[in-house]
Parts: structure tokens; C-alpha cells; sequence
């Protein structure tokens, strides 16, 4: 199977690009506000140059505030109302623009038409304003009523021999009173098919982290940052993914703390940055470092890199160098863990992880020297076939100084999207646990069904063999965020029926079953009024803070419906002998959160705390040194070292997001962080490797991906361009990367697929 670029297919007029593609790598401005990235030329193309900012601004100064459907970084303790980044403006913009896509738009373009357009073009059509029903006979969508789509969902599903040919999946927008409901409906309907975005991105650091504390979750808030005196940032592009997180190293660096950065490609966060309310620096371009060192393993490499730094803990002769009373109290496994660090040879850690003994030695000294130190890490640690090891090699490291349960230290994932650990909180789990259900049942007056059901891996599968005939999906992009995208175009168009709730058009409403429907709802930006009065949602952060979200704009059209009565129109038309007041749930979402008070451990109280300054931190029991394993301690864990080595020929390819990119939405082909513009059809390679083959910068290669089950899958004609990271890696962008991955190449320890593990093979085009 081979691919061609897809963005050198023809796109509609007004999407032309700036010019030729073009690569910089000299160029890179500071990351942050003010970097060099005309906003304003963003935000006048959306029609929404002045709405944009200030938008943002008056929302986070209503009572309630605005939660950007962004990244999930915390807001600002001291409730800072300038605490919004680039990004932020260009995803609410996104949201805001002033174009529409109506009755009369689907009437003009047949689906197979649409096909054809780039990603980029689609969204940028603008909002979704009334439901619409795909006609097979016209390839075309065609106008249908609410109550109408409401009644095919109710039918189809109720026609369902076995629930369980069912899946319901979430992104990481959606609020939790939203997916409290969404949960419900599905478990009330008889199955746990409720694959979300987290089983592709932070799956591992979930498993990771209840094997080792006895908690999914992180366990340091914003606070932490701002005290710690060492952070180590692993696998993660800060100023395009959290660009918040870039005042908080900022500071910590103006403080003295150290910060190391891990990561195969040296990002701009790692440099220095800009931050938006420091106006001084911001008219005057003073930039301010965000990093004291650098480290550049191999994709891959990294828990051999944490097992390096652990030995040289072990080795120092420094007597405070390991907290013996904290192992001693709190920890089960010291004495295994301790001899494996021994018996591992410094030669396999050096292999393995591409890094020298001297510099891992040196970043060991900043993490023995620090009285408090803070590990975070996101998907470049995660999307691993041993992800759930390195997560908890991290673990093991934090847990030989007692950096956990104290102000400034612990183990901090980094969430990537707006709600997705809220959405976990609130029931979005193919694996619930007994306790869960339990409580749900008391609370709701429903038996949930027991079995597990399936992640997004098994929900893929399931509906290429057929054996899943109705997908669901509340907000996302689900066909381009999987892996091996012609296997899930294939599985997608395999359903009887698809259903997406979206904002705008994009690919997913494209690659259809043989029915399909387009539900469009709300934005977060938005008013929504419902019988009693305006409504609030509520969201969870990346460190377990939940606070109330109101959207203040005009909804882009009468005919829009929020999240929460889009699912009770779905459940009511599928459960007519419910006794769930769907009905007064949508009416009044305290309603939803009384409820949510009885159903979820940690939201006691709900109505009340949310509505307190900055919400209230979810209780996080391993932070108080309370561990729910089967020792009642921390556990180290004691796995072997992965070998990571690509064989001769082969690169390991790691797929990301560029800067002008949130997830699958593609605001230009520019990447300026790294020097890219005009183009996204390109492979990030190490030069040497490029010289053994012949390649030089510019020139056109196909890449060829080889799965385990010995398949392979190629794309053709993308750009080679030498960068600044290991022999043997390389690197390139989703969801165009995404077809090189194969469905069953994902991890045993996390079913997540290897997005950043893609064994491939390069060679000039033609």
C-alpha cells in the first residue's frame, strides 16, 4: 500500500500556500507571545481580528471564567487575567469565525467532492450551524430535524441484537457534566465500548502510575512548579503544545531552579521564551532562557536514560544522595530495584538510551543536588511499547529522594487536551473498575454492565470485522487521530451507522457509514441557555484542579445544541423506559452535578466547590503518601531494558504535531518553531543518516514502515530535511504519518499505538 502526499492534492480557491516551501533552521524566534507569528494575520483571515483576544479576555473575567478548549495547563493561581498564549487565541478564533457551513453548503458539494480537499480546507468552511443526514443516492448530506436524528440513533441502537456492537467515543473536549451523561447513556444502554483520545495518548501514564501509587493521575499541582528547585521536562514540545507551561519555566529559571530538557529534536521551549504579561519584555523582545540543559536520546531511549541517572544515585558517595527513611516507610521493591540499577552495565545504558555516560552523570548531579524535583513527561514517553515501564522507571527515580507527597516534587504528565483527564474522572473508561460501578449504580438506579468493554485499538478492530455496526463520536476527529488510517476508513465505512458531534466539517464526517449523521453543538465560546438560565460545564486540568467553564458569544446558530442535550436526545430515543431525568438534566446542569456529587469519589460537595475562586483540586491520596496497591506502599518496579537500537537500515520514526497545528486541525503548513514553512509533507532526519543514503536536504523520498506482522505501508514523494536529532531516528508529522503505523502495532503494556515507535525505512523517490 503507498500513499501520496496529501497535501499536493488540489484544494478550493482561498487556500492556496504563502509561497514555496521553505526550512530555516538557524531562524528559530523565541517561543512564546510576540515570537515572530503575525496573530493578527490569523485572526483577520477567521474574521475575527478584535472578537478573538478580547473574547478571551472578557469571558475569563466573568463569574464562572472561560476554560480555553485548548491544552489542559492550569490556570494561573493568582488568577492572572493575561494568562492566555497563541495558541489559545488561534484555537478560540477557530471556534469564533464569522463563516458557516449550512444546507446550502452540503447541497453545492457531493462527499466525494469534499474528499478531495485538504484537511485544512474543510475546517476552514467555518461552523456547522444544523443537523444533516448523509443520502447515499445524492453523495451528498441533506438537512434532517433534531428530532428525526434524534429517533434513527434511538432506532438503530435499540435494534441492536447485542449492545456491545455499540462504541461511544470521547475526545478531550467535551465538559464533564456532558461526559458524566455520555458515560451513563452507555452503560445504561448495557456496554463499556467507551474508547477515548487517551487510550492513543496518556493510556500508559494512567497504568503506570495505579501500578506504582495507586493513582492514575499526577500528583503536583501548579503550586509544585513554582517551588520545585529541578524539573525534568521529558517528550514534550511545550511552546506549541502547553504554551502556558512556559511561564512556569520561566520563573523557575529567574529563581535559580535547573530544568532539563529530554527530547530527541531540541525544541524552541527548551530555549527561551517570551511570556505575554511581562509587558516590558513583550515590547522590547526580550526573550528569557527556559532550560539549563539539554538531552538527546534516541526515540526510545528514554527509560534507558532514567535507569542511567537512577545507577548514578546508587553510585554517588554522597550519603544524602537516597532518603532511607522515606524508601524505608513508604516503598515496597528497593532492595530488587537497587540490584537491577547495579547489575545494568553503563555500556547497554549508553546504547540504548544515545546518550553519553558524562551528560547522564551530569543531569544525575542536578537531580541529587535538588532538595525537590518535578518529572513531568507527555506522548514522546507514552506512545512506547514499554511506555508503561519508562513511566514507572520515572517513578522508581522520584521515589529514591522521597520526591513525593511534598510541596515542589512528584511525577506530572502532561495532558495535552482541554478535558481529557476529565473525561477519565467522569466514567470515560472501557475498564471501569468495581468501585466505580458501584457507585454509579447506587446514584443512577442502573445495573451497569461488568464485562470490559473496548478501547480505540479493539473499537477499530471490531468494526473492520464487522462485529461493532454503530459508532458514536462526541467531538474529535476520530478517522485521522487513529492509526493506520485506510484500516479505519475501512472500519468506519463498515458501520451501519456513524454519528459525529462536532463544531465544524472535517474528515471524519467524510469517512461515513453506510448511514451517517452530523450532530453540530456548541462551542465552549458560546452561551447556553437552556430552560433555567444560562449553564455552566465544568473541566478538570492537567493536575486534577475542576472549575466552571461559561461561554459568553452569540451561538453561531439557532439550531445548535449543547453537548449535554445532544446525549440526553440520544438516550431518551434509545431508553424510552429510562427513569434517568434526562430531561431536567439538560434543563439545569446543578441537576447533572448533584448527581455527579453521589456517583465520583472526590466530587462531594460539587455544586459548591466549583463555584469557589479557581475550583477545587480533586483529593489525590498518593500526595498525602496514602497508596492503593496491594502492598499499601509505593511500589518500585523492576523491568528490564528495552532494545530500542534500530537494525541496520531501519530508522524509528516518532510522529508530532506541528506548531500551526492543534491535534488534526491544521491552521497553515507552516512549522516555525522549526524552520518549516509551506510544507507538511516532510521527514525530520539525521544528516549522517541521510548522507548513507544517499539523500540530501530537499529531496524527495518515500518512507516505507514495517509492522510486526511484516505488512509494510509507504508514503511517496515527501521532503528530507537534515535536523538536529540522533542517528537512527527521525521524525514527521500526524495525521499525515498516521497511515505508516499499523493497527496491530501497538503496545501490549497499554494498547496504545506506537506513534512514536514506527519502524521505517527511507530511499530517494522513484
Amino acid at each position: 500500500m503507498s500513499v501520496e502526499p496529501a497535501n499536493k492534492k488540489p484544494a478550493p480557491a482561498g487556500d492556496e500556500p504563502d509561497g514555496p516551501p521553505s526550512f530555516s533552521p538557524y531562524d528559530h524566534p523565541a517561543a512564546g507571545w510576540g515570537a515572530g507569528m503575525s496573530v493578527g494575520k490569523f485572526l483577520a483571515k477567521q474574521g475575527a481580528l478584535v472578537d478573538g483576544p478580547r473574547a478571551i479576555m472578557k469571558m475569563n473575567h466573568e463569574d464562572g471564567g472561560f476554560d480555553c478548549p485548548g491544552c489542559a495547563w492550569p490556570d494561573d493561581l493568582k488568577g492572572l487575567h493575561l494568562d492566555i498564549c497563541e495558541n489559545g487565541i488561534k484555537h478560540v478564533t477557530w471556534e469564533m469565525t464569522h463563516k458557516r457551513v449550512g444546507a446550502e453548503f452540503f447541497a453545492a458539494h457531493t462527499v466525494t467532492e469534499l474528499s478531495g480537499w485538504s484537511d485544512h480546507a474543510l475546517e476552514e468552511q467555518g461552523r456547522l450551524t444544523a443537523p444533516m443526514r448523509y443520502d447515499a443516492a445524492a453523495d451528498r448530506y441533506v438537512p434532517i430535524s433534531w428530532a428525526d436524528a434524534f429517533e434513527l440513533v434511538g432506532r438503530t441502537l435499540r435494534e441492536l441484537d447485542d449492545p456491545n456492537r455499540a462504541a461511544f467515543y470521547t475526545s478531550g473536549r467535551l465538559g464533564n457534566e456532558a461526559t458524566f451523561l455520555y458515560q451513563l447513556m452507555a452503560r445504561e444502554l448495557g456496554t463499556n465500548n467507551l474508547p477515548d483520545c487517551s487510550n492513543m495518548c496518556h493510556e500508559a501514564s494512567g497504568r503506570a502510575m495505579k501500578a506504582s501509587l495507586g493513582t492514575g493521575k499526577g500528583t503536583v499541582d501548579l503550586k509544585d512548579w513554582e517551588t520545585t528547585d529541578a524539573l525534568f521536562v521529558m517528550g514534550v514540545n511545550a511552546a506549541s503544545n502547553a504554551p502556558r507551561m512556559l511561564t512556569a519555566l520561566v520563573e523557575a529559571y529567574k529563581r535559580g531552579a535547573q530544568i532539563v530538557h529530554v527530547n530527541p529534536l531540541v525544541e524552541a521551549a527548551s530555549r527561551k521564551a517570551i511570556i505575554p504579561h511581562e509587558f516590558a519584555a513583550m515590547a522590547t523582545f526580550h526573550a528569557t532562557p527556559t532550560g539549563t540543559m539539554n538531552l538527546q536520546p534516541r526515540i526510545g531511549g528514554d527509560m534507558a536514560l532514567i535507569r542511567g541517572i537512577a545507577k548514578a544515585v546508587f553510585d554517588s558517595p554522597d550519603p544524602k544522595a537516597l532518603d532511607i527513611e522515606f524508601i524505608e516507610r513508604h516503598t515496597h521493591g528497593f532492595d530488587d530495584y537497587r540490584a537491577l540499577c547495579e547489575a545494568t552495565p553503563w555500556d547497554e545504558i549508553e546504547h540504548q538510551s544515545g546518550v553519553t555516560r558524562g551528560d547522564i552523570r551530569r543531569a544525575a548531579d542536578v537531580y541529587r543536588r535538588a532538595d525537590r524535583s518535578i518529572i513531568s513527561w507527555c506522548l514522546g514517553v507514552t506512545q512506547h511499547d514499554h511506555g508503561v515501564d519508562t513511566i514507572r522507571e520515572i517513578v522508581n527515580l522520584l521515589l529514591l529522594r522521597g520526591n513525593l507527597g511534598r510541596e515542589g516534587a512528584g511525577p506530572c504528565p502532561i495532558r495535552g487536551h482541554s478535558n481529557v483527564q476529565g473525561n477519565r474522572t467522569c466514567g470515560i473508561d472501557h475498564r471501569p473498575s468495581d468501585a466505580f460501578l458501584d457507585r454509579l449504580a447506587d446514584a443512577c438506579g442502573i445495573d451497569p454492565p461488568r464485562e470490559h468493554g473496548l478501547d480505540t485499538v479493539r473499537a477499530i478492530e471490531a468494526m473492520h470485522r464487522g462485529d461493532v455496526t454503530v459508532f458514536v463520536a462526541m467531538g474529535g476527529n476520530f478517522a485521522l487521530a487513529a492509526p493506520d488510517t485506510p484500516y479505519t476508513f475501512e472500519a468506519l465505512r463498515n458501520c451501519a451507522l456513524t454519528v459525529q458531534v462536532s463544531t465544524k466539517l472535517n474528515r471524519s464526517h467524510l469517512v461515513h457509514g453506510r448511514d451517517a449523521l452530523i450532530l453540530p453543538c456548541l462551542g465552549r465560546t458560546e452561551k447556553d441557555e437552556q430552560r433555567r438560565g444560562l449553564q455552566s460545564t465544568s473541566v478538570e486540568d492537567s493536575m486534577s484542579m475542576v472549575h466552571l467553564s461559561v461561554g459568553m458569544k452569540k451561538p453561531a446558530s439557532p439550531h445548535l445544541l449543547s453537548e449535554p442535550a445532544i446525549v440526553a436526545g440520544m438516550a431518551r430515543a434509545a431508553l424510552p423506559d429510562s427513569v434517568t431525568p434526562w430531561e431536567d438534566y439538560v434543563a439545569d446542569y446543578d441537576r447533572i452535578r448533584d448527581t455527579m456529587a453521589s456517583a465520583l469519589d472526590g466530587f462531594e460537595d460539587f455544586n459548591r466547590r466549583v463555584r469557589l475562586p479557581l475550583g477545587f483540586r480533586i483529593k489525590q491520596p498518593a500526595r498525602e503518601l496514602i497508596f492503593d496497591t496491594p502492598t499499601g506502599r509505593a511500589e518500585f518496579s523492576s523491568a528490564p531494558l528495552p532494545d530500542v537500537v534500530p537494525t541496520d537500515g531501519i530508522l524509528t520514526l516518532g510522529t508530532m504535531r506541528s506548531h500551526d497545528q492543534w491535534n488534526t486541525t491544521i491552521y497553515s503548513d507552516n512549522d516555525r518553531y522549526r524552520g518549516v514553512k509551506n510544507l507538511r509533507t516532510l521527514i525530520f532526519m539525521n544528516a549522517d543518516d541521510m548522507r548513507e543514503r544517499g539523500i540530501g536536504t530537499f529531496d524527495l523520498v518515500d518512507i516505507t514502515s514495517h509492522a510486526r506482522d511484516g505488512s509494510t505501508r509507504t508514503l511517496r514523494g515527501y521532503t528530507a530535511i537534515a535536523y538536529d536529532i540522533p542517528r537512527g531516528s527521525s521524525a514527521g508529522y500526524m495525521p499525515e504519518m498516521n497511515v505508516l503505523c499499523a493497527i496491530g502495532d501497538y503496545s501490549v503494556q497499554s494498547d496504545q499505538p506506537l506513534m512514536k515507535n514506527v519502524k521505517v525505512t527511507v530511499e530517494r523517490a522513484g
